[in-house]
């Protein structure tokens, strides 16, 4: 079985489960604005590692010093100290929605210096702050770490994933929530997570099938906005109900998407062929090189020579035309290539050749 047949499978699988005669949540297709996850970042020193630290580098030993100063320990001036077993580390987290006060968060701590090895560290108390600058969570605990880093004494080293970063499940508490604002503003929008004017018309319609004409109207292809009453209650409820009804999405555009890196080909079920011959051929040329020595006989004064020789062999592999109908489908056309015995470079050839040759009508992506 040809190497692309099984992206086509893939592709006629995804293909059936998108088809408009299923229904999908409303939830899955978007969500309400304001309704978001924010990122969090901080700046923290790990400590307790096994010889496997940042050694003396400036900003690991600032944070130390600013780590012990809070409890009215300072270093004298002038004394560096050797953190082989501290690390300077970045941490991140996402804070979701409606989190409040007092909630747990996990965290990933990354290092950001000369650190081999986070394994065995603990995090000292750190905050986490968001894009707007204010703290909204304090992150400590032990590391948790998935890779492995050896060294060896002649230098050589193995590394399995990644021993410079590691999580702390729970790491973090929550000390301020972020106000989503969807009770006080005068409608709710909902945004759908790719554009499509078709499905906002339909998201639309179904809200007002529900909640009654007029209350929901697209405003574009992405935001859909509801009319609610007033009071996080009320307004939590019904989008409670918005959330899970189900739309029949419509079909999405047309589209060819080749991953030039992986040559990987995806062709979504609403692409359609024009009618269009096509014929593949392919052209190998061979060269051998069977070079030929000539040794002298002895005591003739001769010199041993090397006399070049070359097989050269041209070898063309033709394939009949075919005929590719008008609309055809992703079947056909799988069918239709499959019969040449294209491999996946040649499929986006012959893809690239009909839109060109306007019996493609499909958006080319190439990534």
């Amino acid at each position: 079985m040809r190497a692309f047949r099984l992206v086509s499978l893939v592709i006629a699988g995804f293909t059936a489960w998108a088809n408009p005669a299923f229904a999908e949540r409303i939830k899955d297709l978007g969500q309400f604005e304001g309704v978001r996850t924010n990122q969090l970042t901080g700046y923290g020193i790990v400590v307790g590692l096994a010889g496997t630290g940042d050694d003396s580098l400036d900003y690991s030993t600032l944070g130390v010093k600013g780590a012990v100063s809070r409890f009215g320990l300072n270093l004298p001036a002038g004394i560096n100290p050797a953190l082989k077993n501290a690390a300077a580390v970045l941490i991140t987290a996402d804070l979701p929605a409606f989190a409040k006060p007092g909630q747990r968060l996990d965290i990933t701590v990354s290092a950001i210096g000369k650190a081999k090895s986070l394994r065995g560290g603990t995090l000292i108390l750190a905050p986490l702050l968001g894009a707007d600058g204010q703290i909204y969570a304090m992150a400590q605990g032990n590391l948790t770490i998935g890779g492995l880093g050896v060294d060896a004494a002649d230098g050589s080293k193995t590394i399995v994933n990644d021993p410079a970063a590691g999580r702390v499940e729970g790491g973090a508490t929550i000390e301020r929530s972020v106000e989503t604002g969807f009770a006080s503003k005068p409608e709710l929008t909902f945004n759908l997570h790719d554009a499509d004017l078709t499905n906002a018309q339909l998201v639309a319609a179904r809200i007002n099938g529900l909640l009654g004409n007029g209350i929901a109207r697209a405003v574009d292809g992405t935001s859909i906005r509801i009319t609610a009453p007033a009071g996080a209650e009320v307004r939590a409820a019904v989008m409670s109900r918005i959330e899970n009804l189900q739309v029949a999405p419509a079909d999405a555009p047309a589209r060819v998407v080749v991953n030039a890196r992986t040559g990987t080909v995806v062709i979504n079920g609403a692409v359609r062929v024009a009618p269009a011959a096509v014929t593949h051929g392919k052209l190998t040329v061979r060269i051998d090189e069977e070079p030929q020595v000539s040794q002298p006989a002895p005591f003739s004064q001769g010199k041993t020579v090397v006399t070049p020789s070359s097989n050269i062999a041209v070898e063309e592999q033709s394939s009949p035309m075919f005929l590719m109908k008008r609309g055809a489908n992703l079947s056909d056309i799988v069918d239709s290539i499959n019969k040449l015995g294209a491999s996946p470079g040649d499929l986006v050839a012959i893809l690239a050749a009909l839109k060109e040759a306007g019996a493609l009508k499909a958006e080319f992506v190439v990534q």
